[in-house]
């Protein structure tokens, strides 16, 4: 175990809000064991983006750790070669050129649909009825598997995030996850067959078409649902709740100032929706003056890097005139968050825009509430519109 200096953190609380604590762990040092969490943890933005690339001392291969463990060995927890080749066979699903030319259609119609369905009823919780529907929407569509409910895709996803965060070992926790992992497997072979006879863009037709095997393609469709459907439903909802909290910095898009996509990586920066990302020490490292042994658990905390305070003007508000280019909200490394352009396009082109054109008058309606350290959004936020 690493000789980090011991850090203690209220685990219920971390969860409300990490945000007081994680400012008190930077003052603290940059790296902190908490026992808690059972991790070493890097707690400012130049040690997470310095670090992340250092795959030899800080490895995604993880044979013991959850993801790996509940959902199958996907190409984010490989290193080097492998990771890579498994990164190019995606690469035709996630390209720009694909996410314009292909998704971005698919995600203006069914937005669309979503939201003049919505309209004449005039209240709802953003989270629940809006965000997640169409975060779900486009998770069916990207991932091949377009014959589930964006509900059930909100389910799978749901259970399997918490499986991966389940660092108090609950065991109803863990049976969710694997009840979830089983749901998809059943779901991807029903779809082979015909994404084999008529091949598309979504992510299981380009996997078939690459050759990867039975156990790969699993695994990567189980990690583009465990993050592709949680991290745009929590900033398409997160985001929204931001713009009709912070009128000034709504107006600066509304006028043309800002962007939708300034909005988006500002919002991102400010509340990353992937609060850390976890590491195994492959061999004894010294940082900070703190050893780290070999098999010693360390979590990247982006959320902490994204408000250091030593790069970022105003880190604890969200302001779109400050300058979030050194955020590390979609990693800083090899392991850099291959459906960005996805998300940048589904958030910031389309959903964001449409949802305060189409819904008039948007305005909360109800108490809003947040939730979550390692990922984190909105769990309740009920909205009306004229």
């Amino acid at each position: 175990m690493s000789d980090a200096p011991v850090f203690e953190i209220d685990p219920a609380a971390f969860w409300a809000d990490p945000y007081p604590t994680l400012k008190a762990m930077r003052a603290a040092g940059p790296v902190l064991f908490v026992p808690q969490l059972g991790a070493t943890l890097l707690t400012r933005r130049d040690d997470v983006f310095e670090n992340e690339k250092k795959i030899e001392i800080f490895s995604s291969d993880q044979p013991g750790g959850l993801m790996t463990q509940l959902m199958g060995q996907n190409m984010m927890r490989k290193d080097g070669a492998a990771h890579q080749a498994e990164r190019a066979a995606i690469f035709p699903t996630v390209s720009p050129r694909t996410v314009k030319t292909v998704w971005r259609n698919a995600f203006e119609g069914f937005t669309a649909a979503i939201l003049d369905d919505l309209r004449p009823v005039r209240r709802a919780d953003m989270v629940r009825d809006i965000a997640m529907r169409i975060s779900g929407e486009a998770l069916k569509v990207i991932t091949g598997l377009t014959q589930i409910g964006w509900d059930e895709m909100d389910r799978v996803s749901q259970g399997m995030i918490d499986g991966c965060a389940n660092y108090a070992g609950d065991p109803a926790v863990t049976a969710r996850c694997n009840d979830c992992t089983a749901a998809i497997d059943r779901y991807i072979d029903a779809r082979v067959p015909a994404l084999l006879a008529a091949p598309d863009h979504s992510l299981l037709s380009v996997q078939l078409q690459a050759g990867l095997t039975e156990a790969q393609y699993r695994a990567n469709v189980k990690l583009a649902i465990s993050g592709g459907q949680n991290e745009p439903r929590d900033v398409i909802a997160g985001l929204t709740w931001a713009m009709l909290t912070h009128p000034d910095q709504r107006a600066l898009v509304t006028e043309g100032t800002k962007t939708w996509l300034d909005a988006f990586e500002e919002y991102a920066r400010w509340i990353a929706p992937v609060g850390m990302s976890p590491r195994r020490v492959a061999q004894r490292h010294v940082l900070h003056g703190v050893t780290l042994e070999p098999e010693d658990r360390v979590f990247l905390m982006f959320g902490s890097a994204n408000r250091d305070e030593a790069v970022f003007a105003r880190p604890d508000h969200f302001d779109l005139t400050q300058d979030c280019g050194p955020a590390v909200s979609f990693g800083a490394g090899p392991h850099f968050c291959a459906g960005a352009w996805a998300a940048r396009s589904l958030i910031a082109d389309v959903a964001m825009p449409m949802i305060f054109d189409r819904l008039p008058g948007l305005r909360l309606d109800g108490e809003t509430r947040f939730g979550g350290w390692a990922f984190r959004g909105p769990l309740v936020m009920p909205v009306a519109w004229d």
